[in-house]
């Protein structure tokens, strides 16, 4: 895999991608009525699990197309770690101390994460400055849109403790973004199903320890938990595989500039929450960061020569 495939597929997935995550804390916030952090989080891989397991069962368990080189499975069962589980952990105990907009903004920052890894780690994806300009504007835009509360302080003790969680849960979707690109090839659907059931062996555990028995869930709390397992956890982690394994995982950290945007606009639509009046300027400077690092990639869309994706 030495190159990236941006294709409309590819633009049309990050763009389900946003718009599904950005609903996620609408969701999120009801679960959090009946259950903590961490066995929400647990509830959500496991059902995941569950699902993607029956699917790869029924598609005949492919995985690897040809025998996996030495430390492939170390990469596997660190890919598993680092993209669902630890983030997935450290956001559940960071945001407990942190302010919302501090949280957004932490998020936002993958792309400036991703960049120099992929520079060094991944081939075809170079560190250019009109990448470095292009990611760096969408942050600002990011910014813009949260407004000085991502900069306010919760007044928690532990407040620091928190802001290094949730920037270490963004520093894990870069690593595990640029580890899942250099895997040989490999069946998504196999890999899906895979790094959520090496979560699920890792959340569900930790969720005993930190927070006890399972406890109590009425039905209406356990439709809202098989929907955030169904939706934005096996279903998008699927649309998330493709898009790293075909476009790359610079490409993918885009999704982080939407989900804020489109979690405001739902909060707007269905909680009558009022709308920034920043919200037509951050759009701006995000479209404009995104159109800018992504420059040769629009330029071939448009000029209709976008090559196949090869996963």
């Amino acid at each position: 895999m030495a190159h990236n495939d941006i294709t409309l597929k590819s633009w049309l997935m990050i763009s389900a991608l946003g718009f599904t995550w950005g609903g996620t804390f609408l969701v999120t916030e009801l679960a959090l009525e009946e259950l903590g952090p961490f066995w929400l989080a647990s509830g959500r891989v496991g059902f995941g699990a569950v699902t993607m397991l029956a699917i790869w069962w029924a598609t005949g368990f492919r995985l690897f197309a040809e025998r996996p080189r030495r430390g492939t499975l170390a990469a596997l069962l660190a890919v598993g770690a680092f993209s669902t589980a630890f983030p997935f952990m450290l956001l559940a105990w960071g945001q407990q101390h942190v302010t919302g907009g501090f949280a957004g903004v932490s998020m936002a920052s993958v792309g400036l994460i991703v960049l120099p890894l992929a520079h060094f780690l991944v081939p075809g994806e170079r560190l250019t400055l009109r990448r470095v300009i292009g990611f760096g504007i969408g942050f600002v835009g990011v910014a813009v849109l949260i407004g000085g509360q991502a900069f306010d302080t919760s007044g928690s003790e532990m407040e620091w403790a928190g802001r290094v969680a949730c920037v270490g849960a963004a520093s894990c979707y870069g690593i595990s973004s640029v580890l899942m690109r250099r895997l040989p090839a490999v069946d998504p659907l196999g890999l899906s199903a895979v790094i959520l059931l090496i979560a699920a062996a890792m959340v569900i555990p930790t969720a005993l320890v930190v927070e006890g028995p399972v406890p109590h869930v009425s039905g209406r709390g356990l439709a809202i938990i098989a929907f955030l397992g169904l939706v934005p956890t096996a279903a998008a982690n699927l649309l998330r595989v493709l898009v790293v394994r075909s476009a790359g995982p610079v490409f993918m950290s885009l999704t982080n500039y939407q989900v804020p945007v489109w979690s405001m606009l739902m909060g707007a639509a269905f909680l009558g929450e009022p709308l920034p009046p920043t919200l037509i300027w951050a759009l701006l400077l995000i479209l404009a960061g995104v159109a800018l690092s992504q420059y040769g990639a629009l330029k071939r869309l448009f000029a209709g020569r976008a090559p196949q994706p090869r996963i």
